[in-house]
């Protein structure tokens, strides 16, 4: 089993010689450069630890505004901005970069590869980016539609823009690239739609293809690209996966090692999610929801870890992955470190990928432990969902989602968004696949929401967050803040013996990293999704964060942010010491209860129309029509939104929006059904100012 296990590097800031390990990289010695920001998670390793302690807990009160940006669009906002010189870039919805002076805010240029918004159907999780990657006098980024495009960093040109995806398929990228040994790094996502994964590496200066990892096996009736894909395919059963796409993207989170010149990935979840319809005859579908080890040169593969053996609940393990050395049985192992969806927090020797420990970190009923002999989750038989409905936790958005967390060596502490979500898994026998919509392989009506108020409220209750301090030695919870909502932001550990995290209500928070106390807060007025980082210019110190709500909770979730302003245009916010006292945030305009048609409708129309719209809208409108305030929330349209309806959903009116015509998958007959729904929720939550018995 040796060779199957997961290991998770965090690497610190330790290669005085790393010239030697990867000459081709200037940015390989971070020590150098600790006023800056250069990387995804700061280095290699990903511990998003800086050690600038200006700002630290006993003056963290005395911070204030310097300067903010607004980017001019609202959705979710997730960078992690690169500094470099002086000099911010950051990226927006649709995929927009910005450069900035990181100083004074100001804007230096602006490049938009102009996204065709149609392709934010293929977007399973709101039309976002994580950021950028940096190499000597070029930035690089992904967009939305699949491309990866090289800039020169000082003036926003275009260098390059190639295409890594199959546009058949509804591919997306939304993660930032990583750069290795003048290499840069990019996989992608689609796998609720359907699509087969896989990491690709380019030539920084050329844009060249090197090489491919896929992470799931194509049609087994075809030769194999490599016999990783030979031996990954004997792990599959039954069915004809390859043509569902299979899965295991590479939407988000990497790290390198450089002296063991070695790159993780994190791969995604199976396509479609339940596997008694992608794999009905079992298997543990390698190389999905696992860690993979491979050489940066090349692309070839060394070992790999599986969190989730024959995931069936969406349970990636693409969440952020932190390098470090620690000390554990008084023996110094070389370890990554992980909080995938699963609920499970696993240490790994990055070495060779053998388990070193692994406990849940929320609440879990799938499963009862992992066997630490076989490296295997123990799953719970009364979860097994293909007979019964299973009520289950974590739901697919996971124990921790994309939102990284961070890890101080000093205090030996991970701090993770952690989040607690129940969701009933069920069986769909009656599945047949559609590129044109999610295929999870779920029953559609298990998804609905109590129509009766106070289950409603019992489950909104059940729904919450928090920020999580782990002892990753003990295995064990050191302290944690609770959140009225899951959904928060990313952390910054520093050496002023700090924690910074955003909140989904819209709180930026500075935490006592060793207690949990809370030593500052400002109400930004928006929610907060992406995670901090901090600089230093002329001597002082800086702290950034981007606002701005959204993401998949924001969207597909049922209830709205306890934040004033979802639908604001996100901002940058950079805060340092004697900075301004922010502006009391705006407060949102007052939803109108609208006075909707009256339809002519039975019982039987409307249930038809639940059951199209939970298929095809509520992904971004919200589970029975409750909108998470970033997306209008269908229940307030007006009676001559109501007029327009059709035009809109089948007749494409609202396009350059990102709401394209469904006319290919929707009938005239299924439109009208899903808009008499659409108008008996209204009624139902008392939205509308029309009886609910009329």
């Amino acid at each position: 089993m040796k060779n199957h296990f997961l290991v998770l590097p965090l690497l610190f800031l330790i290669f005085s010689c790393s010239e030697a390990v990867d000459s081709k990289n200037p940015l390989v010695d971070f020590n150098s450069s600790p006023n800056e920001w250069l990387l995804h998670g700061r280095t290699y390793a990903e511990e998003r630890h800086s050690p600038l302690d200006q700002i630290n807990t006993s003056n963290v009160d005395q911070i204030g505004l310097s300067w903010s940006f607004e980017t001019g669009t609202n959705r979710g906002h997730e960078t992690t901005p690169i500094v470099k010189d002086g000099v911010m870039f950051i990226t927006a919805p649709w995929s927009v970069v910005h450069a900035l002076d990181a100083k004074t805010g100001d804007l230096l240029w602006t490049y938009d590869p102009q996204v065709e918004r149609a392709w934010a159907n293929n977007a399973c999780c709101d039309v976002v980016n994580r950021g950028v990657a940096l190499y000597e006098n070029s930035i690089f980024f992904g967009t939305i539609d699949g491309r990866l495009i090289s800039l020169d960093k000082d003036t926003g040109t275009e260098n390059w823009s190639i295409l890594t995806i199959d546009k058949s398929r509804p591919y997306t990228i939304t993660g930032a690239p990583r750069i290795v040994k003048g290499n840069v790094i990019i996989g992608n996502g689609g796998g609720e739609f359907g699509v087969r994964g896989y990491v690709t590496a380019y030539d920084v200066d050329s844009g060249d293809e090197l090489w491919r990892f896929y992470t799931v096996p194509g049609n087994p009736n075809e030769p194999f690209e490599s016999p990783e894909m030979e031996i990954a395919a004997k792990t599959w059963s039954g069915g004809k996966w390859w043509e569902y796409g299979g899965g295991g993207t590479v939407w988000d989170s990497m790290a390198y090692d450089p002296a063991l010149d070695t790159l993780y990935i994190g791969t995604g979840n199976g396509s479609p999610w339940n596997r008694y319809v992608r794999s009905p005859g079992g298997g543990d579908n390698l190389y999905l929801s696992s860690i993979v080890a491979l050489d940066p040169d090349t692309g070839d593969y060394k070992w790999h870890y599986q969190t989730t053996p024959g995931d069936s609940w969406d349970y990636t393990a693409t969440q952020h992955m932190i390098l470090a050395d620690l000390e554990i049985n008084g023996q110094m192992r070389k370890v990554i470190m992980q909080a995938p969806k699963n609920g499970f927090f696993y240490v790994i020797d990055r070495t060779n990928g053998e388990l070193i420990s692994a406990e849940n970190y929320v609440p879990i009923n799938w499963a009862t432990h992992v066997d630490m002999e076989t490296g295997r989750p123990v799953e719970n038989p009364a979860n097994n969902y293909f007979d019964t409905p299973a009520l289950t936790t974590p739901g697919p958005l996971g124990g921790h989602n994309w939102q990284p967390m961070a890890f101080n060596p000093d205090t030996g502490l991970v701090y993770i968004p952690a989040q607690e979500m129940l969701f009933v898994y069920s069986h769909d026998k009656d599945f047949e696949y559609n590129p044109k919509t999610w295929n999870t392989g779920q029953q559609i009506e298990m998804t609905y929401l109590p129509k009766n108020p106070d289950e409603l409220a019992m489950v909104d209750k059940a729904t919450f967050g928090y920020l999580l301090a782990w002892d990753p030695v003990a295995q064990k919870e050191v302290w944690r803040e609770q959140y009225q909502r899951p959904w928060s932001g990313g952390l910054l550990s520093t050496a002023g013996d700090l924690v910074l995290q955003g909140t989904s209500d819209g709180r930026f928070i500075a935490f006592d990293a060793a207690s949990g106390e809370i030593l500052w807060s400002v109400d930004t007025g928006q929610g907060i999704i992406a995670p901090p980082i901090t600089y230093m210019i002329d001597e002082e110190q800086y702290i950034a964060v981007q606002v701005g709500y959204g993401g998949a909770y924001a969207l597909a979730g049922a209830f709205p942010s306890a934040n004033k302003n979802p639908a604001q245009n996100g901002r940058m916010l950079v805060f340092k010491l004697g900075g301004e006292e922010m502006s009391p945030p705006v407060q949102s305009i007052a939803k109108v209860n609208p006075v909707v048609p009256s339809m002519t409708t039975d019982a039987l129309t409307i249930a038809r129309g639940e059951y199209e719209y939970h298929e095809h809208c509520q992904f971004c409108h919200g589970a029975g029509v409750i909108g998470g305030g970033v997306i209008p929330d269908l229940r307030y349209l007006d009676e001559v939104d109501h007029q327009t309806f059709l035009g809109v959903i089948l007749g494409g009116m609202h396009s350059d929006k990102g709401m394209t015509s469904f006319k290919d998958v929707l009938s005239l007959e299924q439109a009208n059904q899903i808009q008499a729904y659409i108008i008996s929720q209204a009624k139902l939550t008392g939205v509308s100012e029309e009886a609910a018995d009329d």
